[in-house]
C-alpha cells in the first residue's frame, strides 16, 4: 500500500508538456489549433459518435473547448494534449489524462482519415507508460461504449485489459440521452 506521502505527491504531479513518440508529438493545445481541430474532427458526427460531447456547430465552440484546455493545465487533475504528426505538425486529434490519487484515466479522439493506422494506440501507449512510470500511480483506466469495438481494440493494443461492463455508465449524446453500458479497460502495476 502506498504511503500517505506518496499519495500526496500525486496532487502536485503534472505530466510532461511535450511527449514525442515515433510518429507523433503530444503537446499542450492552444487557440491557434482551433481551425485545424474544427476542420479535422470536432464537427464530424462520425468521429464524435461515441464521445460525451456533441459535434461542434462552429469554430467558436472549438475555441471555447480549447480555452477550457488551457485552464485545465493550470490545475492539478486534467491534462489534455493535441496529437500532431512529428513530421509536419498537423493536428490529428486529442488525448487527455486525468489524475486521481493513485490512478489516472484517459480519453482520446482522432480524425477519421487517421483511423486504422495505429496512431491512437501510439499516443495512448505513451501516456500509459508515463503514468505507470510514476511512483504514485498504480492504475490507468479508460471506458468505451460497448458498441465502440474499434476503441476497444485501441485500448487492448495499448496494453490495457477489459475488466468488465459498467451498466448505464456514460451518456453518449450522439447516440442516446440515456446512460449507456461501457467496457472498462485498465493497465496496472
Amino acid at each position: 500500500m502506498p504511503s500517505v506521502g506518496v499519495l500526496l505527491d500525486c496532487v502536485n504531479m503534472k505530466p510532461p508538456e511535450h511527449i514525442e513518440t515515433e510518429r507523433l508529438v503530444l503537446r499542450i493545445p492552444s487557440l491557434a489549433d482551433a481551425e485545424a481541430i474544427f476542420n479535422s474532427y470536432a464537427q464530424d458526427s462520425e468521429v464524435t459518435r461515441y464521445l460525451i460531447w456533441r459535434p461542434h456547430r462552429n469554430i467558436e465552440e472549438t475555441k471555447s473547448s480549447l480555452a477550457d484546455c488551457a485552464v485545465a493545465w493550470e490545475g492539478e487533475v486534467r491534462f489534455p494534449y493535441v496529437i500532431t504528426f512529428k513530421e509536419n505538425g498537423a493536428v490529428i486529434g486529442m488525448i487527455e489524462i486525468r489524475i486521481d490519487d493513485f490512478k489516472a484515466d484517459v480519453g482520446y479522439v482522432l480524425s477519421r482519415p487517421n483511423w486504422g493506422k495505429g496512431l491512437a494506440t501510439e499516443a495512448l501507449r505513451s501516456l500509459v507508460a508515463w503514468a505507470l512510470g510514476q511512483e504514485s500511480i498504480y492504475r490507468v483506466w479508460a471506458l468505451c461504449d460497448v458498441e465502440n469495438l474499434a476503441s476497444g481494440r485501441v485500448l487492448e493494443k495499448a496494453g490495457m485489459q477489459r475488466e468488465g461492463v459498467l451498466r448505464r455508465q456514460s451518456v453518449h449524446p450522439n447516440i442516446s440521452d440515456e446512460p449507456r453500458d461501457c467496457y472498462c479497460y485498465a493497465a496496472a502495476r
